[in-house]
């Protein structure tokens, strides 16, 4: 599939401890470099008592790209929580972000790395 940066999408995401996790959305950031089909993804919850402040990104109803976006719920972006995938663990498309945003959000990724 044609992916994009900015898309969010659905994959099984792992738990911290690498054991087989649930369907979790996630922001597409980056098609990594070289013969494979990888991306850089960050995960994305609706759990926003996780927010750092200053790294996470939150997307609430009422923003200009919520309803593009495709999630249900105010959600966090969390740039935290990085995780480099195959183009097959995408289980499929779910929306996407405004590219202001994603601007915004590899910014922020670049200014704490």
């Amino acid at each position: 599939m044609n992916r994009t940066a900015g898309e969010i999408a659905i994959i099984r995401f792992p738990q911290a401890d690498l054991h087989s996790g649930k369907h979790r959305p996630v922001l597409l950031l980056a098609k990594l470099p070289g013969p494979y089909d990888d991306w850089l993804v960050s995960a994305v919850t609706s759990q926003l008592r996780h927010k750092v402040e200053g790294r996470d990104e939150t997307i609430r109803p009422g923003d200009a790209d919520f309803e593009a976006s495709g999630l249900r719920a105010s959600s966090l972006i969390r740039l935290g929580k990085l995780l480099t995938v195959e183009e097959q663990a995408f289980v499929g498309p779910l929306g996407k972000i405004s590219d202001g945003r994603l601007q915004s959000v590899l910014h922020r990724l670049a200014d704490h790395t």
